[in-house]
C-alpha cells in the first residue's frame, strides 16, 4: 500500500509492520512491552510507529495480552480517608498511562473471602492487584494471587511479602520517636488508643509505644491502654475512659487522627484544654489533623507515596515514567509537630 493511500485513514498495526520490515506479531510484542526482541528490531518499530503517528489500540491489546488496562485496589479498611489518600497516589503513579483504576471492597470476615476475591479477579481480568492492610496481612491471598499468576503487591506497616511484592512503612519507629517527645517534655502518665485488633498496623504502633516506655524506665500501666478500631466515635470512647482515671494521663497518643479527634472531643466535654492540660498525638497526618483545633501533632504516614510506590512496582512496563528506584520498598513515617502538645503543668 502507498504512502498515500495510508494518509486517508488511520495508521494500522499491518502499516507498522510492513514499514518497519517485520511481522505483525513482533510489533505486537514492541507494542505490549514484551521481551525477546532484538535492540535493532524494536528500534525499526518504534520508528515505523511514530512516523505513521500509529496509536494502539486498547482492546486489542487488552485481547492480546488476556488482561483489561486496569489495577485493582483491594482493600476493608474502616477509615475511608486512608483508602480515598492511597487511591490518588495509584492515580499519581498512571496519569499519564492507558491504565485505570478499580476500587474493590471486601469483607475481610466473610468466610467466602478468597473464593470471591478470585471469581472477580478472572472475571475483570486486571494488569494487577494492589492490597491495603489488614486483607494484605493474610498470606493466603497471595497464594491465590500466584496460583492465577496476577500481579500483586501488598501494602503494611511491616513486611509481608518478598521486595517486589511489598510496600512498608516504618510505624514502629515513628511511633516510638513520637512517644520520646513527650517523654523529653516530661510526660510520665501516657496513655494509648490501640487500633483494631488484628491489624499488623495496630501491633506495629503499639509495639513503638511500649518500646518508648520501655526505654525511659516508665512501666506500662494497662488502664492507660483504651481499645480503638480507627473511626472516631472508638477515639471519644476511648479518651472518656482514659480522661475518666485518677489520675488521668497527661498526655494521650492515639494510633490514628480520626481517633485523636475523638479523644479531642472527650476532652473538651470536661473543659479540659489541649495542649495546656492534655497533650495529644495521633498517627497518619490525615487532613482531619489540620482541619481540627489545635492542630495535631502527628505521625505522617506516606499512605500517598505508598500507593504511587505500589502502583510502579506492579505496573512500572506500562508506565511512561517513574519516580521512586525499582528496588523501593521501605518509606518511612515522619513526626510532624504541631499545636497540641507541650510539656505538662507543675505537679500534674
Amino acid at each position: 500500500m502507498s504512502a498515500q493511500d495510508r494518509s486517508n485513514r488511520d495508521p494500522t498495526i499491518n502499516d507498522v509492520a510492513s514499514l518497519a520490515g517485520v511481522s505483525k506479531k513482533t510489533v505486537s510484542r514492541f507494542i505490549n512491552g514484551l521481551p525477546g526482541l532484538k535492540v535493532a528490531t524494536r528500534d525499526r518499530v518504534e520508528q515505523a510507529i511514530v512516523e505513521l503517528g500509529y496509536v494502539p489500540n486498547p482492546q486489542a491489546r487488552a485481547l492480546a495480552l488476556g488482561r483489561n488496562f486496569t489495577v485493582v485496589l483491594l482493600h476493608d479498611n474502616p477509615n475511608a480517608q486512608t483508602v480515598q489518600i492511597f487511591e490518588r497516589g495509584i492515580l499519581d503513579a498512571i496519569r499519564d498511562s492507558e491504565l485505570g483504576l478499580m476500587v474493590r471492597p471486601v469483607d475481610r470476615n466473610s468466610p467466602s473471602l478468597l473464593d470471591d476475591i478470585e471469581a472477580f479477579l478472572r472475571k475483570q481480568r486486571p494488569i494487577g492487584v494492589i492490597v491495603l492492610p489488614p486483607i494484605s496481612e493474610r498470606d493466603e491471598i497471595a497464594v491465590v494471587f500466584r496460583s492465577m499468576g496476577v500481579r500483586f503487591v501488598r501494602v503494611g506497616s511491616a513486611a509481608l511479602d518478598d521486595d517486589r511484592h511489598s510496600v512498608t512503612s516504618t510505624d514502629r519507629i515513628a511511633v516510638t520517636e513520637a512517644c520520646q517527645l513527650l517523654i523529653a517534655m516530661g510526660h510520665r502518665r501516657i496513655g494509648f488508643v490501640r487500633g483494631p485488633q488484628g491489624f499488623r498496623s495496630a501491633a506495629e504502633r503499639e509495639l513503638g509505644f511500649h518500646a518508648a516506655l520501655a526505654a525511659a524506665g516508665i512501666p506500662v500501666s494497662p488502664e492507660y491502654c483504651a481499645q480503638g478500631d480507627y473511626r472516631f466515635e472508638s477515639g471519644r470512647s476511648a479518651g472518656r475512659l482514659l480522661l475518666g482515671l485518677d489520675p488521668r494521663p497527661t498526655a494521650i497518643f492515639a494510633s490514628n487522627d480520626e481517633m485523636a479527634a475523638g479523644v479531642m472531643h472527650a476532652a473538651f466535654e470536661r473543659n479540659l484544654q489541649i495542649p495546656r492540660d492534655l497533650s495529644l498525638v495521633g498517627f497518619d497526618d490525615s487532613p482531619t489533623a489540620t482541619h481540627v483545633w489545635p492542630s495535631l501533632t502527628t505521625v505522617r504516614w506516606p499512605i500517598r507515596d505508598m500507593g504511587m510506590l505500589a502502583a510502579e512496582k506492579l505496573l512500572g512496563d506500562f508506565l511512561p515514567q517513574r519516580r521512586f528506584s525499582g528496588d523501593s520498598v521501605h518509606l518511612p513515617s515522619e513526626l510532624i509537630e504541631r499545636s497540641s502538645i507541650a510539656p505538662p503543668l507543675s505537679g500534674a
